[in-house]
């Protein structure tokens, strides 16, 4: 009888290491993200939720594919290594989604013009 191979067990624990280290990364940055900026709604709860997990495992994704880290799952270090780009890139993305949502807020009853001038005024105004 032939012994199992060891390069299709260490591709399994691979793949899940990475899915697993993922998978915790996003639930800690969640877990994070909600409780320093707790929701004052039920729905703000779940668009945090949701903010929080897509610019997770897009921000993290972009990093890895764009500088090439693949090459780091070799090992549960590497993957870990890993999982913190996941976590990183989370952070940022309820805050963004919720400075967009307020601006809009603000600009309730005015017209687009008064807004597209708005934008140029405060463009103009970071540029000085």
């Amino acid at each position: 009888m032939e012994p199992v191979s060891t390069s299709g067990v260490a591709a399994f624990l691979k793949f899940y290491g990475m899915l697993i280290v993922t998978t915790l990364a996003i639930a800690m940055v969640a877990t994070v993200v909600l409780m320093m900026r707790f929701p004052r709604s039920p729905q703000e709860w779940a668009v945090g939720l949701i903010c929080t997990v897509v610019s997770s495992l897009t921000g993290g994704a972009f990093i890895i594919v764009k500088w090439g880290l693949h090459e780091w799952i070799t090992d549960i270090w590497g993957v870990i290594a890993l999982g913190g780009f996941f976590f990183v890139c989370g952070l940022p993305g309820w805050a963004i989604v919720r400075w967009t949502f307020n601006f809009i807020d603000g600009q309730e009853g005015r017209t687009i013009i008064d807004v597209v001038k708005e934008l140029k005024k405060a463009k103009d105004d970071f540029k000085n």
